[in-house]
């Protein structure tokens, strides 16, 4: 196999081939005719390495899995830490392509399973909606620093209240999309994340956008890593010994979605609520039983989409007595 890395902008990117002794590299303009001279030069011996910066890199992804050659995105975060580790001193577009490429050879990335059409337009909703949401609030804001001034300005305060009314009509038109392509496709799924204590049809859908209908994890481990709810250690020595604390690296929206509905969980949810009574009887902080709630909600959910069962709550299961 042999490893392509490629930095990406909005309007080029920067692709580095393995040569004997190195890399040399070359620059495609980021559209459809760039990416199809791109792909010529390629073969099924070849797979391509990029980090993933937000939109610009999808037209890409997706054409390569047109061609069926294999693709792999990885968080830059591991880039920005593999160039440290290398001791990296220079950063321009061609540098960084063969970093990529480099990282590529030393670590054989997995590809990347594109998602479905379904899953990309719930993708878009879904940042769509974030964003409308953000402006009501900001908009909200605004009207709320005005209105006690001893003089308003009655055309501000009226566009101000016609543009919250929209943002409104918006959000739940958007909100009212995202439910209905859902209940369409992953009508299924949908009816089992819901059975389950906690999770309500809003964070059922988030998670069916997070993990691509439950098929990008093997594991609740792999998606509470993804969704950033897993506690961490760091240990060294005597000196170092700090437990505890999440890590953060996912979906913030989700994270926060999480946690909210383990509220609900501890107190409706028969084994959420012995987990947080026992973590708070051991001396635990409320964060921590309810970070640990929403741990268990996260294990619950990926159990009953991937099983096809519905949750029962309170089910306790037992093994058979083989005895003779």
């Amino acid at each position: 196999m042999t490893y392509i890395g490629i930095d990406i902008s909005k309007a080029s990117f920067v692709a580095a081939f393995p040569k004997e002794g190195g890399y040399r590299t070359e620059t495609f303009s980021n559209d459809a005719k760039g990416i199809r001279k791109f792909i010529n030069k390629l073969d099924a011996d070849h797979h391509c390495v990029m980090e993933a910066t937000g939109n610009y890199c999808f037209l890409l992804l997706y054409l390569l899995d047109k061609a069926s050659i294999p693709a792999s995105l990885i968080n830059p975060k591991k880039i920005k830490n593999y160039a440290k580790v290398m001791m990296s001193v220079t950063k321009t577009d061609a540098k960084d392509a063969c970093l990529i490429a480099d990282f590529g050879e030393r670590f054989n990335p997995e590809p990347y399973k594109f998602p479905s059409e379904q899953i990309m337009i719930l993708k878009q909703k879904k940042t769509v909606l974030k964003q409308l949401q953000k402006q009501l609030i900001a908009t909200k804001n605004l009207l709320s620093s005005i209105e006690p001034l001893p003089v308003k300005d009655k055309k501000c305060i009226g566009s101000l209240k016609q543009t919250i009314t929209f943002l409104e009509k918006q959000i739940k038109y958007m909100q009212q999309e995202m439910e209905a392509v859902v209940s369409d496709v992953f009508d299924k799924q949908l009816k089992l994340l819901t059975s389950v204590k906690g999770i309500g049809v809003t964070l059922a859908t988030a998670l069916i956008i997070a993990t691509g209908g439950f098929t990008y994890f093997d594991n609740a481990k792999q998606l509470s890593r993804f969704i950033g709810i897993c506690p961490t250690i760091e240990q060294s020595g005597t000196s170092v010994n700090i437990r505890g604390h999440i890590n953060r690296n996912g979906d913030e929206t989700l994270r926060s979605m999480l946690y909210v509905a383990a509220w609900s969980a501890s107190q409706h949810n028969t084994a959420c609520k012995e987990l947080y009574q026992c973590l708070r009887g051991r001396g635990k902080s409320g964060k921590v039983a309810m970070v640990a709630v929403a741990n268990k909600l996260v294990r619950q959910a990926f159990a009953v989409a991937t099983s096809n069962t519905s949750y029962i709550d309170g089910l306790v299961s037992t093994k058979p007595d083989t005895a003779v």
